[in-house]
């Protein structure tokens, strides 16, 4: 197995990981995203995220998508969205190849902070992130508006 940064060719693989999470988190008609998205907002001029992959024999076993955030109170920093690992290949130590590559690579670009959400109830990832001296936030809460919800603020509020 090797970890490498990801090219526009391994998209497709990246989707399909990207959707097996989905399923695994109980939401498996939420991802509305594309390949093609994803070639477009990875390899740009000014790409919106960063990937790693962790590949054997021409196969995605594992990805880690990042990108990079600014903190008023820490400068420069790195949000961890998605570290997944094919259910069939979980426990072979590719999720945590995948991890230190990303703290290594924060380390490389002097960030401050690397962050990232983890479901409560998924107390497998926070046993793993906690004994690697993650600490786990129970005081903050995650804020999203959606698309609709984007529509009817602006609606209400023009």
């Amino acid at each position: 197995m090797q970890i490498r940064k990801a090219t526009p060719q391994d998209m497709k693989q990246v989707l399909e990981r990207i959707l097996e999470l989905a399923a695994f988190e109980k939401e498996p008609n939420a991802v509305v995203l594309t390949e093609e998205d994803l070639i477009r907002d990875g390899f740009s001029e000014h790409p919106l995220f960063h990937c790693f992959v962790a590949e054997e024999n021409e196969e995605l076993l594992g990805i880690a998508l990042y990108y990079y955030r600014y903190s008023t109170w820490k400068g420069k920093t790195i949000h961890l969205e998605d570290l997944i690992v094919k259910e069939d290949q979980r426990g072979k130590g590719i999720g945590f190849a995948l991890y230190k590559t990303i703290i290594r690579q924060g380390q490389i670009d002097g960030v401050r902070r690397i962050e990232w959400a983890v479901l409560d109830w998924n107390t497998t990832a926070i046993a793993f992130y906690e004994k690697t001296g993650a600490r786990i936030f129970t005081d903050w809460r995650v804020a999203q508006m959606d698309a609709d919800g984007i529509t009817r603020f602006l609606a209400q509020h023009d």
